[in-house]
């Protein structure tokens, strides 16, 4: 029961890592983006911080499948394909929508 009750907080701590890093790192992305067109410089990278700031839900989910299948849980691991599938396929569907 420990052991569980260790993996799983090594999972929370590794997920809220990963968040809070990739927030940081967007959030200054967006910044950089913003402040570079008052040097006088293209200012196309603040699209590209928010698209890493959309990439963080979908990176935890996959993270979160990588291990569920390392620890054999496979009930979580369809789970996980599932929601990873649906992310997926709202994406086409939008985009085909938008074409």
């Amino acid at each position: 029961m420990s052991t569980d009750l260790a993996r799983r907080r090594g999972l929370d701590q590794l997920l809220a890592k990963v968040l809070q890093r990739g927030t940081w790192l967007g959030s200054s992305v967006i910044a950089l983006g913003l402040a570079l067109p008052m040097a006088g410089w293209s200012g196309g990278i603040v699209t590209a911080g928010i698209a890493l700031l959309i990439a963080l839900p979908v990176l935890r989910v996959f993270l979160m499948l990588v291990v569920f299948v390392r620890e054999r849980d496979f009930l979580f691991s369809a789970i996980a394909m599932l929601v990873l599938a649906i992310i997926l396929l709202g994406s086409v569907l939008g985009d085909a929508a938008r074409a």
